[in-house]
């Protein structure tokens, strides 16, 4: 069955209920995306949400469909470089998927983010998992521009959305 909605379209839900439908059908295709994932093998899954609260609604509702333990990642605004930030987190642990939030909160963003395109390969090397990074509007143009090389290893984004007045 096609996806009803492309997750890159710029066409919003209108209403509060076509909203609530798109945002499932997002979650549906994150969970989908992360039991795809070819095991012990390298996937990037952006997602694209501009609100905490809606982030933190989608995160606990992933959890109730996902059966995988997906393991959480919080960056600290002091974060030098994503890849190391994983890296130290993790040690040896092979999570069976791994999910990354605060890069708003990055205060040297465009270093870290053109610091993680550099390092590219070690991404597939060191994390043979899916790897979800969620992002907001602000920062989704950065990440196209300054890690092209990276972001070309993910499908498309998967977007949530909040009702406009929100």
């Amino acid at each position: 069955m096609a996806d009803p909605h492309p997750p890159d379209s710029e066409a919003w839900p209108e209403s509060v209920t076509d909203i609530a439908g798109y945002n499932e059908q997002s979650l549906r295709t994150l969970v989908r995306a992360l039991h795809l994932s070819p095991k012990g093998e390298f996937s990037l899954i952006l997602v694209r949400c501009n609100e905490a609260s809606l982030r933190e609604r989608m995160r606990h509702r992933l959890r109730e469909l996902s059966h995988l333990p997906i393991r959480e990642l919080v960056l600290p605004a002091s974060v030098k470089t994503l890849f190391t930030s994983i890296k130290t987190e993790l040690g040896d642990e092979q999570p069976q998927a791994l999910m990354i939030f605060g890069l708003e909160s990055v205060s040297a963003l465009d270093e870290v983010l053109t610091s993680a395109n550099l390092v590219r390969p070690e991404f597939r090397k060191s994390f043979p998992f899916p790897l979800v990074l969620w992002v907001n509007d602000e920062i989704w143009p950065k990440l196209m521009r300054l890690v092209p090389d990276l972001t070309n290893w993910s499908a498309p984004s998967i977007k949530f959305s909040s009702p406009p007045d929100s």
